[in-house]
């Protein structure tokens, strides 16, 4: 195994900790990786805040119907016996906590488990939250997928988020390209280091103390 893994074996990795019966939201952008790599003989059923609830994979380029997409106005297929459903239905189902497992991204994630999602507070950053902090607040479990460092070298994982919050407490698990760690009441537990990554290593990088 490589130290770090691509976007597609992250997607791979989450994927196999989803667990069969689930109902799942993927976040915009790479977590919607995600419903690429779920197992095709286990019943895992997407849901998505645009209205569809048995969302399929990505469809190849012939079968596109542009009709049918994601909350992230990418292409999406419908497997058999999907829903289509009213907006403030679908927020109802996420703000009730019908949804097992939602899976996004981040800027930041602290060590309590707080998330910052949507803005770096930076002038001319997106103006709204949109529906994660709905997700991040309503799903039993909120798994984060994103790079453990930004492009300039700083560590998404902090000890508190600097960014403005999408929900406090919210995030179960953070899944990186280098290791995958759980929140704990003592702050972050190195889960599984990919490749030559250890756990003192990983402190190192972001400079926080890590079980």
């Amino acid at each position: 195994m490589t130290t770090r893994l691509d976007r597609d074996e992250l997607a791979a990795r989450i994927a196999s900790d989803i667990p069969e019966g689930s109902y799942v939201n993927l976040g915009i952008g790479a977590p919607t990786l995600v419903a690429d790599f779920l197992p095709t003989d286990q019943e895992i059923i997407l849901h998505t805040e645009n209205g569809l609830l048995g969302m399929g994979e990505a469809p190849d380029p012939a079968h596109i119907d542009p009709d049918l997409i994601n909350a992230g106005k990418q292409a999406v297929t419908a497997l058999p016996g999907a829903s289509y459903f009213h907006h403030a239905d679908s927020f109802a189902m996420m703000r009730g906590g019908h949804l097992d497992v939602c899976v996004l991204g981040a800027f930041q994630v602290s060590q309590t488990g707080n998330l910052a999602n949507w803005s770096t507070g930076a002038p001319g950053a997106i103006p709204a939250v949109g529906g994660a902090m709905d997700l991040a607040i309503g799903a039993k479990s909120v798994y984060v997928m994103t790079d453990l460092l930004t492009k300039s070298g700083q560590s998404k994982l902090v000890a508190e988020c600097t960014y403005p919050l999408t929900g406090i407490g919210c995030v179960s698990r953070v899944y990186t390209d280098h290791a995958v760690f759980d929140v704990t009441s003592r702050g972050f537990a190195v889960r599984e280091a990919f490749g030559d990554n250890t756990t003192e290593s990983l402190s190192a990088l972001t400079g926080l103390a890590l079980r």
